[in-house]
């Protein structure tokens, strides 16, 4: 799924998360989901996969669990404001950043061309 949920009102992307989590759960599948949102990526996956730029290479890899304690009844408003789920948000929010900063200016505009 690349990017499914970008063009949605906020009330809208959290049902529609939610109702990806529930066929997460029934069908035990692997979903592949792409997306710019860190907060979206560590609420959704039990995996995370932070790329850089072009060339794009896998700069760090995660294991999380914050869909887990969401499905078995967690709240979504307490999940976010953990220590833990604040901490490594910064974190790869810092990767994001880093990353963009390497590459040369005049590389980015080429990439675009």
């Amino acid at each position: 799924m690349d990017e499914p949920f970008g063009a949605l009102d906020s009330l809208t992307r959290e049902q529609m998360q939610e109702l990806l989590i529930s066929v997460w759960e029934k069908t035990k599948k692997t979903i592949f989901l792409i997306t710019h949102s860190i907060d979206e990526a560590l609420s959704l996956a039990t995996r995370i996969v932070v790329m850089s730029p072009r060339p794009g290479r896998i700069v760090a890899r995660y294991e999380v669990d914050y869909v887990r304690r969401f499905s078995q009844g967690g709240d979504w408003s307490v999940i976010k404001t953990d220590p833990g789920f604040v901490r490594l948000r910064e974190e790869i929010r810092a990767l994001i950043h880093k990353s963009e900063r390497a590459v040369i200016p005049s590389e980015r505009v080429l990439a675009y061309e």
